[in-house]
């Protein structure tokens, strides 16, 4: 579906909501491709009709660039990395799509019925927490030099640090109570960082004729 922008932009637009792990991850790509865009803060109740109108799945992040609208976060992700990257993110290992794969799949699904458990009553918590653990048990084993296979994080870190960071906050103390330094250590850099800071500031919900809202902030 082609989609009109609903004012003229310099900026490729961005809908974003700020606890979503998906859009958090574009939120760091953007970052450190040094991309600048307008931010429109969506509140997933009350979805705007521009929003609805750009994003053919009516999930964020959504971004508008002026060669077409990219509906899902990793492509956000690599087409910010491909503009620009300035910390070799793309140089990541070989198999560190099949790894995000994974966490997009089988790892999410598992959280989601774990977090959310009263949503699938037909489900038991405890055993998809388990198999949610047994990914990060083998997390932990990739993580020998610091970050994933390698000494300078790169795409797969960022791609899967807003999930696990969403999984440990289920229960943050019995997480860091768990078998997994490395998998401590990588997350509380990440949580600590000032990437996280930036990406994680707080903006107004978007209503259409708002004053524009810049991300990275001005």
């Amino acid at each position: 579906m082609e989609v009109t922008l609903d004012r003229k932009s310099e900026l490729p637009i961005l809908y974003s909501f700020r606890r979503c792990p998906y859009a958090m991850r574009a939120r760091l790509a953007l970052l450190v491709s040094q991309i600048q865009v307008e931010i429109r803060e969506v509140v997933l109740r009350e979805k705007p009709l521009e929003f609805l109108n750009a994003s053919a799945s009516a999930t964020v992040p959504c971004l508008i660039t002026e060669s077409g609208t990219i509906d899902e976060s990793l492509d956000i992700m690599i087409w910010a990395l491909k503009t620009h990257d300035p910390q070799n993110w793309l140089d990541m290992p070989s198999k560190g799509y099949e790894l995000i794969e994974e966490f997009d799949g089988p790892f999410k699904d598992a959280l989601d019925k774990t977090k959310y458990s009263s949503r699938y009553p037909n489900v038991d918590s405890e055993k998809s927490k388990k198999i949610a653990t047994s990914f990060l048990y083998n997390l932990e084993t990739l993580l020998k030099e610091g970050y994933i296979s390698s000494k300078q994080p790169t795409l797969v870190d960022f791609a899967l640090l807003p999930f696990v960071r969403q999984f440990a906050n289920i229960d943050y103390a019995w997480f860091s109570d768990q078998p997994w330094p490395k998998l401590n250590t990588w997350l509380h850099k990440f949580i600590t960082s000032e990437a996280f800071n930036k990406i994680q500031i707080k903006y107004p919900k978007w209503k259409r004729n708002d004053p524009v809202s810049y991300f990275p902030a001005k």
